[in-house]
């Protein structure tokens, strides 16, 4: 028994002796760890409100909000609004493609990027690509407007007005919010997320594209045997964790795209809890807090986003792949 107390000493010692070797590394996890704690561990503390009909004026008072009758009014009401199969088709719609269409549009830069062996015009293109990922949601949708907006601001539409075709309501027509959904995030997030899988790459043994050229393997071979098989573990913990924010179709770009004539294609859950939860623009039911009604949609939405890690996690085992857990 003593030994082994002398050993947990010992090991608690050397711990302590390494973090403050490595204090100011350490130190840099600071921001990050307050980030967690209190934007995303703290309000879980108020997950209560789910199951009340949450007042700030109450709880300022001291007071504790009255209880639900029954507890799962707000489930209820969320279900069983004439709202609901509108904002789940938007929302579905909207994450499948972007996944379907969005996640593999990185890998393929990062492959073609990978190919070029000029490298100051490699880094040139790579540093354009990045660019995009740096502008706010807010400009690029200024630039969406001078692109594709109506005429005469709309450079394109301008210049179909001018050679006398009919022009395109990119901005304002339901069938094009869609499409334009998607072409704004890969425009804006496919160079950042060739990030990962380029870092990826740089760590495959060139030694293998030597033996490959070799046995007579062209570029193509080389792409599939050896290039694909090297970055298959960071495509599939990326998948997982991009299957975590399936759901999260990103509030500030659709909010700057929609508008009264795209509305019934473009609203989603989380421009709905905006409008319901903050601005107070409706209310769901006479019983039902608009605080606590938005709550509910967003806990709705956490367990959807564990289900699908907690899924595609255990697919990645089954199928031999390297998982998260």
């Amino acid at each position: 028994m003593t030994s082994i107390a002398q050993k947990k000493t010992f090991s608690l010692k050397k711990s302590f002796s390494k973090l403050w070797k490595y204090r100011w590394i350490y130190l840099l996890l600071l921001p990050g760890i307050i980030y967690y704690l209190v934007f995303r561990l703290g309000p879980l503390t108020y997950l209560r409100i789910v199951f009340q009909k949450y007042s700030p004026q109450v709880e300022l008072l001291g007071m504790s909000s009255p209880w639900m009758d029954p507890w799962y009014r707000n489930f209820q009401v969320f279900f069983t609004s004439s709202d609901f199969p509108r904002l789940l088709g938007n929302t579905l719609m909207l994450a499948v493609l972007s996944v379907g269409i969005g996640f593999p549009i990185p890998i393929i830069l990062s492959l073609m990027l990978n190919e070029i062996r000029m490298e100051r015009y490699k880094r040139t293109v790579q540093s354009i690509l990045y660019l995009p990922h740096f502008i706010s949601w807010a400009v690029l949708a200024s630039i969406m407007i001078l692109l594709v907006g109506p005429a005469p601001n709309g450079i394109v539409n301008a210049m179909l007005k001018a050679a006398g075709k009919e022009m395109i309501p990119f901005l304002e027509s339901e069938q094009w919010f869609r499409t334009m959904y998607i072409v704004e995030g890969i425009w804006k997030e496919s160079g950042w997320g060739t990030i990962i899988y380029l870092a990826a790459l740089s760590g495959c043994d060139p030694q293998l594209y030597e033996a490959a050229v070799i046995d007579g393997a062209g570029r193509w071979k080389q792409l599939i045997h050896i290039t694909l098989p090297a970055i298959r573990s960071t495509i599939v913990i990326t998948l997982i964790l991009r299957m975590g924010s399936f759901l999260d179709t990103g509030f500030e770009q659709i909010y700057l795209m929609m508008n009264s004539l795209n509305r019934n294609v473009a609203q989603v859950f989380d421009t709905y809890v905006y409008e319901v939860g903050l601005c107070g623009l409706f209310k769901p039911a006479r019983d039902v807090s608009t605080y606590s009604y938005a709550a509910t949609i967003g806990i709705c939405k956490s367990i959807v986003s564990t289900i699908l890690i907690i899924a595609t996690n255990a697919i990645s085992n089954a199928i031999g792949e390297e998982g998260l857990f």
